[in-house]
């Protein structure tokens, strides 16, 4: 077994509650604004904005990744927690459901260009890429 000194703990919040808990990992990935930051044991403390992408997480005995749109991630004293608009594991994706998702962000997308809604094509543009990325990462 390893020691606590070389194992860091993993949570993962969203305002519906906890998405993910790991408490014997070895490595976390995340998508923050400034570019990936890999996570370890012993890391320096840090708080990062995130982006829409991915979280990989990574212990002895399994790989994970999850689908997070935006939020922050936090790190000290061996405890990465990240808090999250929404996450999902890969396995919980509905693929049919981020298609479609998809298709409504893009049409929306397409009718705020065309009527130069600015408020609208943000909040389109925002829904795509979440849709995107879940269709990613399901596939990853």
């Amino acid at each position: 077994m390893a020691d606590n000194s070389s194992v860091l703990t993993v949570s993962i919040v969203t305002p519906d509650g906890e998405v993910y808990s790991n408490d014997k990992c070895s490595l976390a990935v995340v998508q923050t604004q400034s570019g990936e930051l890999g996570i370890m044991a012993n890391h320096i403390p840090v708080i990062a904005s995130l982006k829409i992408g991915s979280a990989q997480i990574k212990s002895a005995e399994n790989s994970d990744i999850l689908a997070v749109n935006g939020g922050f991630v936090e790190f000290s004293n061996n405890e990465l927690t990240i808090v999250a608009d929404s996450a999902e594991l890969k396995g919980d994706i509905d693929v049919a459901r981020a298609e479609s998702a998809k298709e409504r962000a893009q049409a929306h997308l397409k009718e705020a260009n065309e009527t130069h809604d600015t408020d609208s094509m943000k909040r389109a543009e925002v829904a795509l890429r979440r849709a995107i990325n879940r269709i990613d990462i399901s596939e990853h």
